[in-house]
């Protein structure tokens, strides 16, 4: 007979198999999945410190020191270490209030339990010498060294720009980085991150119960040390910088200036700006907030970001194109009557003789002049139709970087804008507009848009007789003048003209400019250069000053283009102030004071 419970031993076994399959699973899920409990028994008795690198410290060309650092401390929470604690004391010693303590130690929590995270920033040497003595009354705190950006002078901030807290969304793109690291967030600090950041490195230490330091753990074999971030030697001569600075004091614009020779630029002016050191520290936030919102806009780059019209400095190009399509020599003359007599007298012209040729037209600014050459492009018979000969000026205008960006080292770099046929075609119908519908494009006006540094750009390519390299306000690398990422930086680009000719015609037009032309009362002694005076029309108040130039005239050494807005003609701010950029590069001093004070002291943008 089949006894009934003979299986039962199967059964019985089977139960205590499956128990110790779960048991094993339990216990591999634990200590190899689930890393929580190993991070929380780690961090009872080990306390791992990272070691933040010191930035690389950031140079003028001369090497003049920009940006240094100097010694901070971030105030680190355990949250599973902490027990109860006197806040109060804790929060009269890190000087803020309880209701912000108590927000950031749940954000910290929320982070992770067993993780260390800051909760306060950036303390102070002074606050971080009290705490020490102290801290062993908050168990589960700790404080950390760092370092915080330092500038010896209050310039060059758009130049720079600055170091945030890095955000969630880079963290998850970026394996290196962690809740409560630094970033460059503009400027170079944002472009040369990779190399100014250095290497993290870490200390791992023994702690007691009592959350005091009691020794390296395995005599520091798992340590890592960091490695400093590079230095980086800068394109900017700082003395440069802080005239134009003082020059722009008061004033909204930009200045731009440019070594034709090597793409270099010398200096870059944002006005109004700002003191860099506002944006380091634990009042970074607060004063961020105040800079976005004043109504000047002292955050904006205008000299990388603001599309102006380019008004009557886009004169040069027009004559370089119009040479180039074979529709214009040097001397080829056009009548003006104060203004464009095809249409009425518009666009409108101040007095001068007539008819001009080339140089004369270009010395004196004729608007009726360049209206013709535009005329002449767009209804060149060679193309046998006006959409083929509006792309080929199109297509040259883009060459000279107007209307695209120019590949610069700057964050956030804007590319202007040159209207296109499909933007005409959407605006007028297609077929339905010719040259005289967008006439204005021919003395720099209507849909066209140029920056500041695009600007100085066509001004350094003319000065190169049609070539240039591009703007970099970055020289070196640690002590590497050749690292790859600069490469870029030496190659030589060339515009769709290449004809020298043409651009000799044109830069005589400049250097009447200032012989007898409307930049005749800008003269520098003991310095020839070549300039175009401008004035952008503003739809939305007083029209802009606007000037470019070069100097000296052979083997230029500065390519130069200030605009001030809402200041009127081109020789009466713009034209000054880069004329006393060019004396002050070239000459290291100044023999019109008297100009310079007025400059310096005269207010346009009012309380």
């Amino acid at each position: 007979m089949i006894n009934p419970y003979s299986n039962r031993k199967y059964i019985i076994g089977g139960i205590f198999i499956a128990f110790a399959l779960i048991f094993i699973i339990r216990l591999f899920y634990l200590q190899i999945i689930d890393t929580s409990y190993k991070f929380s028994a780690d961090n009872n008795s080990q306390r791992r410190i990272t070691k933040y690198p010191a930035r690389g410290v950031i140079y003028d060309r001369n090497g003049k020191i920009l940006v240094f650092n100097e010694a901070a401390f971030d105030l680190m929470v355990i949250p599973q270490q902490t027990k109860q604690f006197d806040t109060i004391d804790l929060c009269s010693i890190l000087e803020i209030e309880k209701d912000e303590f108590t927000k950031k130690f749940k954000d910290a929590k929320l982070y992770s339990t067993y993780r260390p995270s800051v909760i306060i920033s950036q303390i102070s040497s002074k606050t971080y010498a009290i705490l020490q003595e102290k801290l062993f009354k908050f168990p589960g705190f700790f404080v950390q060294g760092r370092t915080l950006r330092k500038y010896p002078q209050p310039i060059a901030s758009h130049i720079l720009g600055y170091v945030g807290e890095v955000d969630p969304k880079k963290i998850k793109e970026n394996a290196y980085y962690k809740q409560g690291d630094y970033i460059g967030i503009s400027g170079i600090e944002r472009t040369y991150e990779n190399f100014l950041r250095g290497q993290k490195g870490v200390s791992i230490f023994m702690v007691d119960v009592h959350n005091k330091i009691m020794g390296s753990f395995a005599e520091g074999k798992f340590d890592t040390a960091a490695v400093i971030g590079t230095d980086i030697k800068t394109t900017i001569d700082a003395d440069l910088q802080l005239y134009g600075e003082k020059l722009m004091s008061h004033k909204k614009g930009s200045i731009v200036a440019i070594d034709p020779s090597t793409g270099e630029i010398l200096m870059v002016v944002s006005s109004p700006s700002y003191d860099p050191g506002l944006l380091v520290g634990r009042i970074r936030s607060k004063n961020y907030v105040n800079l976005l919102k004043d109504t000047l806009k002292p955050l904006f780059n205008r000299a990388i970001m603001a599309s102006y019209p380019p008004g009557s400095t886009f004169k040069l190009v027009m004559a370089l194109i119009g040479q180039q399509e074979g529709v214009l020599n040097a001397n080829t003359r056009y009548p003006c009557s104060k203004g464009y007599a095809p249409l009425g007298g518009h666009p409108k012209c101040h007095p001068h003789g007539s008819p001009l040729d080339l140089s004369n037209a270009i010395g004196h600014s004729c608007n009726s002049y360049f209206s013709y050459v535009f005329k002449s492009v767009i209804e060149n018979k060679k193309y046998h139709n006006t959409n083929k000969a509006f792309e080929a000026w199109r297509n040259i205008a883009l060459s000279f970087c107007i209307g695209k960006k120019t590949g610069s080292d700057f964050s956030y770099e804007l590319r202007g804008n040159i209207p296109s046929i499909k933007y005409y075609d959407k605006i007028f119908g297609k077929g339905k507009w010719k040259a005289s519908t967008v006439i204005s494009l021919g003395i720099g006006q209507a849909e066209m848009g140029i920056t500041p540094l695009q600007s100085a750009n066509v001004v350094a390519i003319i000065a190169n007789r049609g070539w240039y390299y591009i703007p970099h306000i970055v020289k070196s690398i640690g002590n590497n003048t050749n690292d790859t990422t600069l490469a870029r930086f030496k190659i030589k680009n060339y515009t769709m003209i290449t004809d020298t000719n043409i651009f000799l015609n044109v830069i005589q037009g400049m250097s009447d400019a200032v012989e007898s032309g409307t930049a005749a009362s800008l003269k520098i002694e003991g310095i020839n250069f070549c300039a175009k005076t401008g004035t952008a029309e503003n739809p939305h108040g007083k029209d802009h000053s606007v000037f470019v130039a070069f100097a000296p005239t052979n083997n230029p050494r500065i390519a130069i283009s200030v605009l001030v807005e809402n200041a009127g003609f081109g020789a009466a701010w713009a034209g000054p102030i880069a004329s006393l950029i060019m004396e002050k590069h070239l000459t290291g001093k100044i023999k019109r004071p008297d100009l310079e004070k007025h400059i310096m002291e005269t207010n346009l943008i009012g309380d």
